[in-house]
């Protein structure tokens, strides 16, 4: 954080604790489901999330990542606390950090630049669709289901889709019409009538749709009970009152376990599925983000590792980045990790000193924002933009969907990434560039075939161009550019005039300069 001066920071502030609170909003209840769904108390999921804004944000070289307990560990991290203990899991989480710190030093990161821009979208469009399907039993008032995990496949052997289906037998009026209205607001307060207004645009909407839920909880338990929420659906937190109370909740890994094998066994799989899960919700978020920045891999391995080495060491589960939260805190206008570490102060606050009054938030108004959410990931434009592009994008697009929903989300990765590599083979996949330096002008010259494989060495080249400089990129001796490095050149020249680096495009096949920003001819 201190890279950037505290100037850069302080300009968006306006949008950075607005969203901050929307994040703080997302994540709560996902911290205490998931260390539900995990076998530990959810104090613990809390102490990850708080450990994530405060610790890992300022460490990280992103901007607009959040981390957290992640929903693809449940399992792992189930397992190790059954069989080796809560403390002597927490031993296994503070050395999977360590494994991390290791990783980001061997330069690991670069594993996630492998992975073509259709899987990650498709990766992208079915967590919004898991989101939406997950989250319409809590907004009708029925939730059973373990809060927000990323599996198709419920713990009964059903699906998420008969899930869903025996939810609306038994809906609940009350929550429907608060997550009803707070899906309302949440459209309302993104309309244009709302961002021109210069007081009402600095309140998050999911901050009004949470009031209006408590509100219209309150009034119904007095004018109309039948139409009150139970107490099963709103949010369930510890009740802490003050710092001496919170320390005293904290837990430590045994050390008495450090000669146990399945410890470091548990550290290795949680620090390999963690780094491949943070890698990449880290280039999905990349993706998404606005100003098109790219966060260096190897340092978010060392901020992952550093945040795991905390948590475990004071009771906390194992934090990955988490591509839901991230998600949220983009479309809620952050410009800054300043937005994350206000996620972190408020979930820690919270915990101390409001716990009584954030359990009177109906879970039906934190369903209404992931609702939302799930749709901006899986918008059918998406869809259309992604079968315009081709089959060779569209086939790894869709199949990642699929297999994801059927299987997991590695296991969907895993998929798509190989139907991925089946049409880059079949394009008889031929790469090479170079980069010339003369002094403050730069030369790229693309040649031959260049596919997403040659993505992570095409950043290393663009890295290396000093600020205040010229650079050329030829196209003319390339027969093939993959749409991957297309995008990558785009986010660069998009980047480049915060450096004030001038471009200049010459012969990029099928591409002209525009404003500054590749453009179709």
């Amino acid at each position: 954080m201190l890279r950037k001066h505290l100037d850069y920071y302080f300009r968006y502030l306006d949008h950075d604790i607005p969203a901050g609170v929307v994040v703080f909003l997302v994540a709560l209840p996902l911290c205490l489901g998931i260390a539900v769904a995990s076998g530990a108390p959810p104090f613990s999921g809390v102490i990850a999330g708080v450990i994530g804004g405060l610790v890992v944000s300022i460490v990280s070289g992103s901007q607009l990542s959040v981390s957290g307990p992640a929903a693809g560990l449940t399992v792992i991290v189930a397992g190790a606390a059954e069989k080796l203990g809560l403390d002597g899991m927490l031993l296994a989480v503070a050395f999977s950090g360590l494994i991390q710190i290791a990783m980001g030093y061997v330069r690991a990161g670069v594993i996630g630049a492998y992975f073509p821009s259709a899987v990650i979208k498709g990766m992208l469009a079915a967590i919004g669709l898991i989101l939406i399907m997950k989250q319409l039993p809590h907004a009708v008032g029925y939730d059973a289901d373990a809060d927000s995990d990323l599996s198709f496949l419920e713990d009964d052997s059903h699906t998420t889709f008969s899930f869903l289906w025996s939810s609306f037998n038994s809906i609940s009026p009350g929550a429907t019409v608060v997550s009803l209205a707070s899906i309302a607001i949440l459209l309302f307060w993104d309309s244009t009538r709302i961002r021109d207004n210069r007081v009402l645009s600095l309140v998050p909407g999911a901050l009004v749709a949470v009031i209006f839920g408590v509100l219209f909880n309150m009034v119904a338990q007095i004018v109309a009970p039948a139409m009150a929420i139970a107490p099963q659906h709103l949010v369930t937190l510890p009740v802490i009152s003050g710092p001496v109370q919170f320390f005293g909740e904290l837990r430590f890994p045994d050390l008495g376990k450090l000669t146990d094998l399945h410890v470091y066994v548990t550290a290795a799989t949680l620090a390999l599925v963690g780094s491949l899960e943070t890698l990449l919700s880290l280039e999905a978020v990349d993706k998404l983000d606005p100003l098109k920045r790219t966060a260096p891999t190897n340092q978010e391995l060392k901020a992952q590792g550093v945040g795991n080495f905390i948590s475990g060491m004071i009771g906390g589960l194992p934090i990955t980045a988490v591509i839901v939260r991230s998600s949220a805190n983009i479309n809620a206008g952050a410009h800054t990790k300043v937005a994350c570490i206000v996620h972190g102060w408020l979930l820690l606050l919270s915990v101390m000193f409001l716990s009584v009054v954030l359990n009177m938030i109906p879970l039906a108004c934190l369903a209404a924002v992931l609702l939302l959410t799930g749709y901006k990931l899986a918008k059918p434009k998406l869809v259309m933009e992604q079968y315009e592009k081709g089959l060779d994008q569209f086939a790894p697009f869709a199949v990642t969907i699929a297999a994801i929903l059927m299987t997991d989300l590695l296991k969907g990765m895993a998929i798509g990434m190989a139907v991925g590599l089946f049409y880059v083979l079949k394009a008889n996949y031929h790469a090479a560039f170079s980069l010339t330096r003369d002094g403050k002008n730069y030369l790229l010259r693309l040649q031959k075939d260049v596919s997403f494989l040659n993505k992570a060495p095409l950043r290393n080249m663009l890295e290396e161009i000093e600020d205040d400089s010229f650079l050329v990129i030829d196209g003319t001796r390339a027969t093939f550019i993959d749409q991957d490095i297309m995008e990558t050149l785009e986010d660069f020249i998009k980047a480049a005039s915060d450096n004030n680096i001038h471009v200049e495009l010459k012969n990029v096949k099928g591409r002209t300069p525009a404003n500054g920003v590749l453009a179709p001819a």
